[in-house]
């Protein structure tokens, strides 16, 4: 891979979270106000995680397989969705209740929580599908090109996640318990409207 394509690469992924935050990113905020941002970090490590294993499915051409059926996908893009209705809804719960009688999950409970999370979008394995071609060279082998796009995306969104949650827990340090509540509840609100839109999203042209 030449210094042009890996640079033009990080423009592009870059360019891809100049965007309102996905449901990974709420979570991530949300978990870093509930329990400080080192508290959150197994959800970072959930999220990146299934990121990990979305970016080996995309590399070995599995996508593919997803988006020949219509069904498939959908019952898996469904599944998703409620499953991230309910991570808001939880967490605008758990928002609403007072501190001391909040339970303490423990790292697993937050690292499946940020796995789920992020394996809850099928859309992910067909957009590493569809950005990795663009930057491969067949003249050079696959595999240790798409380690090295896929390691950038990783190291980037998680740069992203911990400047996200650290301005969070921030700006909660700054204008008090409160302001904690109403963006928690605003995260919550925005994941269930992340998860609506995913819903209302059509399926991959390959898949119909």
């Amino acid at each position: 891979m030449i210094v042009e394509t890996y640079i033009l690469y990080l423009g592009t992924v870059l360019l891809f979270f100049a965007h309102p935050p996905g449901p990974s990113q709420l979570l991530f905020v949300g978990g870093s106000l509930q329990h400080g941002l080192k508290g959150a970090m197994p959800i970072m490590a959930g999220d990146l995680s299934a990121n990990a294993i979305q970016i080996i499915i995309a590399g070995f051409g599995l996508a593919s397989l997803i988006a020949l059926s219509a069904t498939a996908f959908t019952v898996l893009k469904y599944l998703g969705v409620a499953y991230l209705i309910w991570m808001g809804v939880r967490m605008i719960r758990d928002a609403t209740r007072p501190r001391k009688a909040r339970p303490a999950p423990s790292r697993g409970v937050l690292f499946r929580s940020g796995f789920m999370t992020s394996a809850a979008n099928p859309y992910a394995v067909v957009f590493f599908a569809a950005l990795f071609p663009q930057f491969i060279s067949l003249d050079a082998p696959v595999a240790p090109q798409v380690a090295i796009l896929g390691a950038t995306y990783l190291v980037i969104d998680g740069a992203i996640l911990i400047a996200m949650g650290a301005c969070a827990t921030r700006l909660v340090a700054a204008l008090g318990s409160k302001f904690e509540k109403w963006l928690s509840i605003t995260s919550g609100a925005a994941l269930i409207l992340a998860a609506i839109a995913i819903g209302l999203r059509g399926e991959p042209e390959a898949a119909k």
